[in-house]
C-alpha cells in the first residue's frame, strides 16, 4: 500500500473510532427509561384481594397534558409522553401490573380532556391540579409535585409586579379550565381577565406579543421550554407567584374501581422517592438549551461526515473488512464499559441514601439536615425570605419504653416519622430525626405564621393515632414543639437552631403537648 493509502487508511480509523464513541454517548443519554428515575423509600404492601381486582380491570384510557415537567410530549419516548408524573405513573402501574393506554393527542384543550375524565370517556388525566369543582366530579389522588404559576410580560413594557394585587391593573391572559381561573376571577374584574379557550398556549403569547393583553399568567416550568421551543425570546417572567403555589396528582373518573386505584396509588405516593427523576426533568430552560445546541451539533458532524465520505470512499473500500472486525471489537467494550458505569452509578445512589438517612425511621439523618440547614441559611441570606425549623421531642418516651418495652419504642419513633412526611407536604421541606427521640424540620420560604400552623398539623395528626403511653401524665403519646423563624438580621444557622430548642424546652415546661415559637430578628 502507498504512502497516500496508509495515510488516508490511518486518518479513517480514527473517524471510525470517534463515530462509535459518539453513537455509545448518545445512546447512553436517551437510554433513561420510563419509571427509572423513582424509588422506594419503605415497602408497599397489596393484599392479594386488592391484586386480584387490578389484574381484572380492563386497561386504562390515559389522557396527558403538556404540563412539563410533569408530562412533556416526547417523540423519543416510548409512552409518547416524558416527565415526573410519567415516571410516577410507569413505577407504580408496573409495581401493581396495571394496564394501560396513553391516549393519542387529538388537540383537546385542557377543559375538554377533565371532561372527558368526568364523564367516563377516558380515565385517567396525567397530571392535574386539585380544585373543589374537579374534586367534586372525579378522583384525586395524593399530589406528588409542586410548581409555581409566572406573570409573564413583555421585556420592552418594563413592568413591575410585586404582588396578585398588582394584576387587578393590567389586562391579563389565562388558558381557560386551568385551576388558577378561579383564584384570578375572585379578585379581578371580569374586563380585565382574557381567557383563551384552546389546546395550547400559542393565541395567548400571540396576543401578548401583538400587546392585545398586558401580561399572561402561565406556568413557569412550561413557560421554560416554549421560550426556547417557539423563540419567545422578546418575553420574559415578570413575577413569580410563590405564594400560589399548585400541587398535581393523579386524576381518575368517578367510577368504584378508580377508588381502589387511587387508594393504591396513595400508598405508592407516600413512599416514593422522586429526587431523581425531578433532578433530570424539571429544570426544562436548560434541556432545552442543550437539546438546542446538541441538535446544531449534530447538524455540523453529518455535514462534516458526508464531506469526509465522499473523499474517503476509495479508501473505505480497501479497508472495510479489516476495521469491520475492530469496529466490533471497539463496540463490545465501549458496551461494557457503559453496564460498569451503570452499576457504579446505581450503587453510588444507594450508598448516598445511606449515607443520608436515618436506619429506624427512614428519615434524613442529623448529619444531611446539618448540610441542608446550612446550605438554605446561606440561599436566605442571599434571597432575604424567611427560613423557620420546627424541633419536635415525644413527651414522656421513656415510660414507653419502661412500660412496653424498646421494640414498641421503634414502632412509636417510626409512626411519628410516617406523621412527619404526611404533614410537610412540600418538596423543599425536610424532615428528620436529629437525636434519640427528637426530630426537626426544615421550612424554607416559610413564616412564622405557617411554620406555627404546620407544627399544629404534626401535633394533631400524631393524637389521631391515639397511641397509648399508659404510665406518662398523659396516657396517649404526644409531642412538644419548638419553633423558630429567621426573618431578617444576620443570625446564624446555629442561632436558630439553639433558638428552636429553646422554644422546646419552653413548652416542655409549659406542660407539654403544646408549640412555643418566636422570630429573630436581630
Amino acid at each position: 500500500m502507498s504512502f497516500r493509502a496508509r495515510d488516508g487508511a490511518w486518518a479513517f480509523r480514527r473517524l471510525a473510532a470517534a463515530l462509535v464513541l459518539l453513537g455509545a454517548t448518545l445512546a447512553a443519554a436517551g437510554a433513561w427509561a420510563c419509571g427509572e428515575g423513582v424509588h422506594l423509600k419503605r415497602p408497599v404492601e397489596l393484599s392479594e384481594a386488592e391484586r386480584s381486582a387490578i389484574a381484572a380491570m380492563a386497561p386504562l384510557a390515559v389522557l396527558a397534558l403538556q404540563a412539563p415537567p410533569m408530562t412533556r410530549r416526547d417523540a423519543d419516548a416510548a409512552q409518547g409522553y416524558s416527565g415526573v408524573g410519567m415516571d410516577a405513573w410507569c413505577f407504580i402501574a408496573r409495581q401493581v401490573g396495571l394496564r394501560y393506554r396513553i391516549e393519542p393527542e387529538r388537540g383537546d384543550t385542557v377543559a375538554d380532556k377533565i371532561a372527558r375524565v368526568q364523564a367516563g370517556q377516558a380515565q385517567v388525566l396525567l397530571s392535574l391540579s386539585p380544585e373543589p369543582q374537579r374534586a367534586a366530579r372525579g378522583l384525586f389522588t395524593l399530589p406528588y409535585f409542586e410548581s409555581n404559576y409566572a406573570v409573564i410580560g413583555r421585556k420592552s413594557a418594563r413592568l413591575v409586579v410585586h404582588n396578585m394585587t398588582d394584576l387587578a391593573l393590567l389586562r391579563v391572559g389565562l388558558v381557560k379550565g386551568v385551576a388558577f381561573e378561579p383564584v384570578l376571577q375572585a379578585f379581578m374584574p371580569p374586563e380585565q381577565l382574557v381567557l383563551f379557550n384552546q389546546s395550547d398556549s400559542r393565541e395567548l403569547f400571540k396576543a401578548l406579543r401583538e400587546g392585545a393583553i398586558d401580561v399572561a399568567v402561565y406556568p413557569k416550568a412550561i413557560f421554560a421550554e416554549k421560550r426556547y421551543e417557539l423563540e419567545y425570546f422578546d418575553l420574559e417572567v415578570v413575577h413569580t407567584l410563590r405564594n400560589l403555589p399548585r400541587r398535581y396528582g393523579f386524576y381518575f373518573s368517578p367510577a368504584p374501581d378508580n377508588e381502589l386505584l387511587v387508594r393504591v396509588f396513595d400508598r405508592y405516593l407516600q413512599a416514593m422517592d422522586l429526587s431523581d427523576s425531578i433532578n433530570l426533568h424539571e429544570d426544562a430552560e436548560q434541556q432545552f438549551i442543550e437539546r438546542y445546541v446538541a441538535q446544531r451539533s449534530q447538524r455540523t458532524y453529518w455535514r462534516a461526515g458526508a464531506v469526509l465520505a465522499g473523499l474517503l470512499a476509495i479508501v473505505f473500500f480497501l479497508v472495510l473488512r479489516r476495521y469491520r472486525h475492530l469496529m466490533r471489537v471497539l463496540a463490545e467494550r465501549n458496551q461494557r464499559i457503559l453496564q460498569q458505569q451503570r452499576v457504579l452509578a446505581a450503587s453510588h445512589r444507594r450508598l448516598q441514601q445511606l449515607s443520608q438517612t436515618d436506619g429506624l425511621t427512614g428519615l434524613t439523618n442529623r448529619r444531611e439536615f446539618d448540610h441542608a440547614l446550612a446550605r438554605e441559611h446561606e440561599r436566605r441570606s442571599r434571597s432575604g425570605t424567611p427560613l423557620s425549623v420546627i424541633m419536635m421531642d415525644i413527651d414522656h418516651f421513656k415510660c414507653v419504653n419502661d412500660h412496653y418495652g424498646h421494640a414498641v419504642g421503634d414502632d412509636y419513633l417510626r409512626a411519628v416519622a410516617r406523621v412527619l412526611r404526611q404533614s410537610a407536604l412540600r418538596p423543599a421541606d425536610i424532615v428528620a430525626r436529629y437525636g434519640g427521640e427528637e426530630f426537626v424540620c426544615l421550612l424554607p420560604d416559610t413564616g412564622a405564621q405557617d411554620a406555627r400552623q404546620v407544627a399544629e398539623r404534626i401535633r394533631e395528626n400524631l393524637r389521631s393515632l391515639q397511641l397509648p403511653n399508659a404510665s406518662a401524665p398523659k396516657p396517649e403519646l404526644t409531642l412538644s414543639f419548638g419553633v423558630a423563624t429567621l426573618v431578617d438580621g444576620r443570625a446564624s444557622a446555629a442561632q436558630l437552631l439553639e433558638r428552636a430548642d429553646a422554644e422546646l424546652y419552653a413548652a416542655k415546661r409549659a406542660g407539654r403537648d403544646r408549640v412555643h415559637g418566636s422570630e429573630l430578628r436581630a
